[in-house]
């Protein structure tokens, strides 16, 4: 039996959220992924400073055209009135979830006082959460991580926190800052948060499997999940786990047709998005995250990678599966 997920007015239509990814879960990643079984896409983060929205990553980041409701947005930033001033903004180019990261661990935000770094200054993330819940009508939401390190496992604070200020549903990464992406997740953070607030929690982190993710359900009692490094290049894994989660029985592995089909057309609508220049480098590492369970030897993907030309890299990949189709190995 699936849980059902609400965030604020919106039942999603199954607890599996695409969780937002820099440089990743951009609109055509969010869209593939919502058509093969996601109930929701986050987008990736916005940065919170309107003034720098001018830039070709922003504008792209703030373009959700065509997307199926609710659209969820991200912001990341340090600064009360500048997150509230950037979900009000985001919500009137058609936001209808504003989510606001406290979970990134990356450096590039941590030394500007975002992301994860926020959960050190308590006071500052409640500043951060009333400013934001206040200056909007839809729903907010916030992703944090378990806590600073090992020894400042605050999550459980923060949660209070956050529901006492109007917070609509919580997304914690089981790692801490520290942790980086290190080492393995721990759920037990999670399940104590759970069992501390009455809105909804989503568990994030290592869930890459079915079996994987009825295991973080049933033992944190979450009431969904974030999936993010695990569908980068498989955003089938969304309908293989919403199928074994609902019947206990695991799908078929897409053929070869299918991931080249999927693939391909995942390169198109890159293209069509950002462009043939950005189009063909932002396509190199998708392609080699399809790719990685077959050419262990990364000499396609050598090759892939110094092509310029959208059309040659369509060609190139229509080469690689007919081989792969023959019993061919690649060689550089």
């Amino acid at each position: 039996m699936l849980p059902t997920a609400k965030i604020g007015p919106y039942t999603l239509p199954n607890p599996l959220i695409v969780a937002p990814m820099a440089g990743v879960t951009d609109r055509p990643f969010r869209l593939l992924c919502r058509r093969l079984g996601a109930g929701l896409a986050v987008s990736e983060m916005v940065i919170a400073d309107s003034k720098l929205w001018h830039t070709r990553k922003s504008r792209t980041r703030l373009n959700h055209d065509g997307e199926p409701e609710p659209r969820s947005v991200q912001i990341a930033g340090g600064d009360p009135e500048m997150l509230a001033d950037a979900a009000r903004q985001n919500a009137e180019f058609g936001a209808q979830i504003i989510d606001i990261n406290m979970g990134c661990p990356a450096k590039k935000v941590c030394n500007k006082a975002a992301g994860s770094a926020l959960m050190k200054d308590e006071t500052l993330v409640r500043d951060i959460l009333e400013a934001v819940v206040n200056a909007v009508d839809v729903p907010v939401t916030l992703k944090m991580r378990t806590g600073w390190d090992a020894d400042n496992r605050n999550a459980a604070v923060i949660a209070r926190m956050a529901e006492d200020a109007g917070i609509q549903a919580l997304a914690i990464h089981g790692r801490t800052r520290a942790d980086k992406y290190n080492g393995d997740a721990e759920y037990d953070t999670i399940a104590d948060v759970k069992s501390r607030v009455s809105i909804p929690v989503f568990a994030n982190g290592d869930i890459t499997s079915p079996e994987k993710a009825r295991q973080v359900l049933m033992h944190t009692g979450a009431d969904g999940l974030l999936i993010g490094r695990g569908a980068q290049g498989r955003p089938w894994i969304f309908r293989e786990i919403l199928h074994y989660l609902e019947t206990g029985e695991h799908l078929p592995e897409p053929d070869l047709d299918e991931v080249e089909a999927l693939l391909t057309e995942h390169l198109t609508e890159l293209h069509r998005f950002y462009g043939e220049l950005m189009g063909v480098r932002i396509a190199r590492k998708h392609v080699g995250w399809y790719l990685q369970s077959h050419d262990r030897s990364k000499q396609f993907r050598k090759r892939f990678n110094a092509i310029d030309d959208a059309l040659e890299q369509k060609d190139s990949i229509e080469q690689y599966f007919a081989g792969l189709r023959n019993g061919e190995v690649f060689a550089a």
